[in-house]
């Protein structure tokens, strides 16, 4: 027999009387959105509380008011070597709003596009043919580039490591040109971080389990609308299926803590709800907040104060005409990092739009900090025009800048120490988010993997303890063979 209740929105929702588990998740980002749904799923009564008016957390949309599009806080993709986001997107039945990439473009010093893409070789020889046929990197700079791979396939760093991979590149002697031609164009996109701030640990991680393991790992996947459409109504109709409360606009105060457990949560307003397990699924720099005052200088807790953050900017620009069909290209030796054309990505009408949107990326933003915005627009479009002469044709019809100052967390030398695990030092509180301890830096996959890590100790302490990981991609044996993978 289903009881009825409303949440604070007005929405009905239809809850199971006989679902004796009780979880409140607070946060409605990816992390808590996976963990959810995991709980939801296997019949778990599941309270989910997000102080936004929208789920989604970083990942979330706005409307543009000048063009009334909907524009995404920063672009977000995914890789095929996430297949814990893909399980998720698959689980919530999402998988049909991402375009696979099958090659990737870059943008070279001379405004000349290169393309990359796989051959029908074996990993991690798969994509070797591609890197030759790169025309701003010469032969030296591939020979280096092919030995810097392998010295740092069978780099195994420690836990606590404080190298940066600066240092780590120039210690096996990588050229200038390699360096900002390959392994910052990577990185910085893939971590949000420049590479005197990155630890050496998080570099292989992204190398490894994408361009050298598996010949899927490297396969971007961009969604094709946005993130609003993929984390909003959507989700909210399957959690709200499986009995699942949603609470938007919804802040809480604090968790109320009584011997040696949290008992309830206290809502702006003095509301109080109780539940049997609590997962805090905050950005990491809300969590000491929403402890009692005597908790925070716990070292899980006092030592989030250790992360620091990297912003990434996006420049929203709307033209009258295309500039150009590519879907989306990455930029050498530029400002730009990244452009997305957001109406060749979203549109599936073949009408004439009135105008055409496209989005440049700006991964650890720090660099225009001193710039207005209409110098970084300025910057941006002059750019464009050096690649794509339809630029200097065209009427620009808006433009704005978009900066999420604490997109990530830094994944520099040391952080680790400093990330949680899921089970916090109270027993029925789950930390989650991509900050906590998940063996991934900061990104989708590891917010995923941070909520099902959350859900699976929440089951077993449920008396159903169930593994929710998905398996990582398969390592090539010819990678174990040349790599020692």
């Amino acid at each position: 027999m289903n009881a009825v209740t409303t949440n604070l929105c007005g929405r009905i929702f239809f809850v199971d009387s006989l679902m004796p588990e009780n979880v409140i998740i607070v946060g409605g980002g990816l992390s808590g959105l996976a963990a959810a749904c995991a709980l939801a799923e296997r019949g778990v009564r599941v309270t989910l509380l997000e102080s936004r008016p929208r789920l989604g957390g970083r990942a979330g949309s706005f409307t543009d008011r000048t063009t009334g599009t909907q524009i995404d806080n920063c672009q977000h993709v995914t890789m095929g070597c996430c297949t814990n986001f893909q399980k998720f997107c698959d689980t919530v039945g999402v998988s049909e709003l991402f375009r696979r990439e099958t090659q990737l473009n870059f943008v070279g010093p001379d405004g000349s596009i290169d393309t990359l893409a796989s051959s029908w070789l074996p990993a991690p020889l798969h994509l070797f043919g591609g890197f030759r046929r790169l025309r701003y990197l010469s032969r030296a700079d591939r020979r280096c580039l092919s030995r810097g791979l392998r010295s740092l396939a069978r780099t195994r760093p420690a836990n606590d490591d404080r190298q940066t991979f600066a240092d780590w590149l120039r210690e096996h002697r990588q050229t200038p040109t390699a360096i900002e031609r390959f392994w910052k164009v990577v990185l910085v996109s893939a971590l949000s971080e420049t590479l005197d701030r990155i630890d050496v640990a998080s570099a292989r991680k992204v190398f490894v389990d994408a361009f050298l393991a598996n010949r899927r790992g490297w396969e971007v996947q961009i969604p094709t609308v946005p993130l609003d459409e993929l984390y909003g109504s959507r989700l909210t109709d399957w959690l709200t299926n499986r009995h699942a409360t949603i609470r938007l606009k919804c802040g809480v105060e604090q968790l109320l803590v009584e011997d040696d457990r949290v008992k309830a949560v206290e809502l702006r307003g003095d509301e109080r709800l109780d539940a049997d397990e609590f997962i805090l699924a905050v950005p990491h720099q809300r969590v000491a907040a929403l402890l009692p005052e005597s908790l925070r200088t716990i070292p899980e807790v006092a030592g989030l104060d250790c992360l620091e953050s990297a912003p990434i900017a996006s420049v929203h620009l709307w033209f009258d005409r295309p500039l150009t069909d590519l879907p989306h290209a990455a930029f050498l030796e530029r400002l730009s990092q990244w452009m997305f054309n957001r109406t060749e990505l979203q549109s599936d009408d073949v009408s004439t739009p009135p105008h055409y949107y496209y989005q440049i990326v700006i991964s650890a933003s720090r660099s225009i900090a001193g710039m207005t915005q209409e110098q970084v627009i300025e910057t941006v479009v002059a750019e464009l025009a050096e690649v794509w002469p339809a630029v200097g044709e065209a009427q620009l019809v808006h433009s704005r800048l978009v900066t999420e100052q604490k997109a990530v967390f830094s994944v520099l030398p040391g952080a680790d120490a400093w990330r949680p695990a899921q089970q916090s030092f109270i027993a029925n509180l789950q930390f989650a988010g991509d900050w906590t301890r998940t063996g991934w830096p900061a990104t989708m996959e590891g917010a995923v993997r941070s909520g099902y890590l959350a859900a699976e100790n929440v089951l077993a302490r449920l008396g159903r303890p169930e593994k929710l990981l998905a398996p990582d991609l398969p390592t090539a044996p010819l990678s174990k063979i040349l790599l020692g993978l």
